[in-house]
C-alpha cells in the first residue's frame, strides 16, 4: 500500500492551504508535519530535503516536492483536475494565476498592523470587486464550472478565495450572482463538502499566535 502524502508547513493556512484544498478536492488522505519551533524547521533545512529552503513541501509518490505552484499542478494532473487538453490547461492556469494574485495580497495582510493593515484590506477588497471577481462572474455565465464545464483546479481555487474574501466582507458576493450560485453548487460536491466540515485539515484564519510562530521561526 502506498504511503499517504505528507505536507510540511506551519500550523496555519499560508501558502499550504491551497494544497490542502486540492488534496481534499481529490479525496486524498494526507498527513501533516506541522512546524512550531525554529529548531524543527532548521532540522528540516539541514536535512537537504527542502529545495530552496522554503516550505511548503509535499512528500508524495516518493518525491519531496517544493514550490506550491509545482505541487498544485502535480496534484491537478494526477487526479484529473487539470482539463482534458492543452487549451483547457492554459485557461485553468490563467484562472488560477489570477486567483493567486489576489491571494498574494491577502497573505501579507495578517503580518501587518495599524494603518498599513487598514490600507491593505481596502486594496484587497478593491481588487476583488473591480479586477478579479468580474472576470469569474463573466466566465461562469451559463456554466457550472470555469473550464470545459468540468470541475477542475480552477474551481477549487475560486471557492477557496471566495470563502477567504467573505472573511473580510461577508456580503462581498452581493453583486455577483454567478459566484453566489457557484459557491453554493461547489460546496455541495462530496469531496469539497467533506473538506469544509469541522475536523478536516482545513486551517482557520491566521491569528496572532500563528503570526507569532511564523515570525519566530523565520525571522528571529
Amino acid at each position: 500500500m502506498a504511503c499517504k502524502p505528507v505536507l510540511h508547513y506551519f500550523d496555519g493556512r499560508g501558502r499550504a492551504e491551497a494544497i490542502r484544498w486540492m488534496l481534499g478536492a481529490a479525496d486524498v488522505e494526507f498527513d501533516e508535519k506541522l512546524y512550531r519551533t525554529k529548531e524543527e524547521y532548521q532540522k528540516l533545512v539541514q536535512s537537504g530535503d527542502l529545495l530552496f529552503q522554503q516550505m511548503p513541501m509535499l512528500d508524495i509518490d516518493g518525491k519531496k516536492m517544493a514550490q506550491s505552484r509545482a505541487i498544485l499542478s502535480y496534484i491537478a494532473g494526477k487526479y484529473n483536475l487539470y482539463g482534458s487538453n492543452l487549451e483547457e490547461r492554459a485557461w485553468i492556469d490563467m484562472y488560477t494565476e489570477g486567483l493567486n494574485d489576489l491571494n498574494s495580497l491577502m497573505l501579507p495582510y495578517f503580518f501587518m498592523s495599524g494603518s498599513e493593515k487598514e490600507k491593505q484590506e481596502k486594496l484587497i477588497k478593491e481588487r476583488a470587486l473591480n479586477r478579479y471577481f468580474p472576470v469569474y462572474q463573466k466566465a461562469l455565465e451559463g456554466k457550472d464550472f470555469l473550464v470545459g464545464n468540468k470541475f477542475s483546479w480552477a474551481d477549487v481555487s475560486l471557492l477557496d478565495v471566495i470563502l477567504a474574501m467573505e472573511e473580510f466582507q461577508a456580503d462581498i458576493l452581493q453583486t455577483f450572482p454567478n459566484l453566489q450560485a457557484f459557491k453554493k453548487r461547489t460546496s455541495e460536491i462530496p469531496t469539497i463538502k467533506k473538506f469544509l466540515k469541522p475536523g478536516s485539515k482545513r486551517k482557520p484564519r491566521a491569528d496572532e499566535a500563528y503570526v507569532g510562530t511564523v515570525n519566530k521561526i523565520l525571522f528571529s
